[in-house]
């Protein structure tokens, strides 16, 4: 499936939050009530929000639907009638609607994240829905890992037809997908017959043909193609900062955008900032002179506001494109 690319090439940089249940890549949760989980999402200052992007002339941002506590930021009818839980995890208030209502007049394009599996810290979702990862021995050590080898159709038809919903609700609206955790390609999405990455990246598309969408394959360097069915990387790095070899990635003849993801504090979504203004200015400027994206994962608080200590630092990043 191809993609015109060039928005997003164009925008050079943008933010990404982490706005969970839990915190990422946890197998937290499990106490947080949909009552709480629906007053948190409630609170969430969408124009606030809006208003620091704009002051930091962000020109794309990337919000997550969910991880691994399996409370979502938005209805999905679909994703309910499959697990089965009452009250519902997913929120009343459909907060990617009020998002992009808060960020368009400002011309800041939205995207959003979502894992390729069910929320491994919900036992009963796992079940219900066919997943077959977990935590085994908690975080760190044991989260992602595959208990069988099995393809797993019968599960990923089931998410498709969640993502599917999503996407329907909101059209043009969103204009791309980044998803978390294939890291088992081979055995789940490598097929000529559905459920594929075709079929996968058509559930996103679904709403809007013309969303763009990455696959992540994990922390790798030089940053790959995952697949012929994305159409920019999902680049996640971490500690190390890779240098940025052109626009294009390619695959099999496919060329993905050149795109990498890693965060400004001292983790995903946490701590102080870890680098100081001049290296961010800097990394950024060198990726996006050579055709790249680049996207800063900050932190960001219950009530949906970044803190103040990445506002000034994403300040110092308004001239980049242009320097």
């Amino acid at each position: 499936m191809t993609a015109n690319t060039d928005w997003f090439k164009d925008c050079g940089w943008g933010v990404f939050c982490h706005y969970l249940g839990a915190p990422p890549s946890s197998d937290g949760g499990a106490e947080l009530t949909a009552e709480a989980w629906n007053a948190q999402v409630d609170a969430f200052d969408a124009e606030g929000l809006a208003n620091q992007l704009r002051d930091v002339c962000a020109p794309c941002f990337f919000i997550t639907l969910g991880q691994n506590s399996g409370h979502y930021l938005a209805p999905n009818t679909t994703y309910d009638n499959f697990v089965g839980i009452e009250p519902s995890k997913c929120s009343n208030r459909d907060l990617v609607s009020d998002l992009y209502e808060a960020l368009s007049p400002h011309g800041i394009r939205l995207l959003v994240y979502l894992p390729s599996g069910a929320p491994a810290a919900d036992p009963e979702a796992v079940r219900r829905l066919g997943w077959e990862w977990g935590f085994e021995g908690g975080w760190p050590g044991g989260w992602g890992k595959r208990r069988t080898g099995r393809r797993l159709a019968e599960f990923q038809r089931k998410w498709e037809a969640v993502i599917r919903e999503w996407s329907q609700r909101w059209g043009g609206k969103v204009r791309g997908w980044w998803i978390d955790g294939c890291y088992f390609a081979d055995e789940m999405y490598r097929h000529d017959d559905a459920p594929n990455f075709r079929s996968f990246a058509a559930a996103m598309k679904a709403g809007n043909p013309a969303a763009i969408v990455a696959f992540n394959p994990g922390v790798k360097t030089p940053i790959v193609c995952h697949t012929e069915h994305e159409h920019y990387t999902a680049g996640e790095v971490a500690k190390a900062l890779p240098e940025c070899p052109g626009r294009w990635v390619e695959r099999n003849g496919h060329k993905a955008q050149y795109h990498i993801l890693s965060y400004l504090g001292s983790n995903w979504c946490r701590g102080e900032p870890r680098f100081p203004d001049e290296l961010v200015i800097g990394y950024t400027k060198h990726v996006i002179a050579n055709g790249g994206v680049i996207t800063w994962d900050v932190p960001i608080a219950k009530n949906g506001l970044i803190p103040q200590a990445f506002v000034q630092q994403l300040r110092a990043l308004r001239a980049a494109p242009r320097a």
